[in-house]
């Protein structure tokens, strides 16, 4: 049975901004091992327009970013949306009942799911196993919340130092 893993970079004051922060390579190193490892991803349909940058090669990608895009590609990816029509190689739309598809998923599949997108990360509370805070030290001031919704208590698993910037907060439910 896979657990269902919510991850994404944060800021110190609870925000979520790919635009506004970039990880160093220590941290990209680690993402592309991630990527590698997982059984699966769910998207939202913002998270995975911005991901979709992954799909093609960019003439400046270093070796990094090319193996990154090679693991990106090759995950199996569900993508919840109520508005795209169609969705990009290796992926399924999902346009209703998300959650029925991540129960089914998460009892067929074995290892990690990850979850990327605030709002589809809060329908989804009920079932997400782990959750993975990338904190940046950085303040943003505003933004879009890591938290889209009020979470029951979590529990702290571990803290990691990940490069000389970043801490991975691992959390589950309490």
């Amino acid at each position: 049975m896979a657990k269902l893993v919510y991850a994404l970079n944060q800021s110190l004051d609870g925000y979520v901004d790919h635009d506004k922060f970039a990880p160093d390579p220590v941290l990209f190193r680690h993402f592309v091992d991630d990527i590698g490892s997982l059984a699966a991803v769910v998207y939202g349909r913002r998270m995975y327009e911005i991901m979709r940058y992954w799909d093609e090669d960019q003439a400046e990608w270093d070796a990094a970013e090319r193996e990154y895009a090679q693991g990106w590609r090759s995950r199996r990816k569900w993508v919840a949306s109520r508005t795209l029509t169609s969705v990009g190689p290796n992926a399924t739309l999902v346009s209703d009942d998300i959650e029925a598809v991540v129960r089914r998923l998460k009892s067929e599949l074995d290892g990690y799911i990850e979850v990327a997108g605030t709002q589809l990360a809060a329908s989804l509370a009920g079932l997400v196993d782990e959750y993975r805070i990338y904190l940046h030290p950085v303040v943003l001031g505003s933004g879009t919340p890591y938290f889209a919704a009020p979470r029951s208590r979590l529990r702290l698993q571990s803290a990691d130092r990940i490069g000389d910037e970043v801490i991975r907060l691992t959390y589950v439910p309490a």
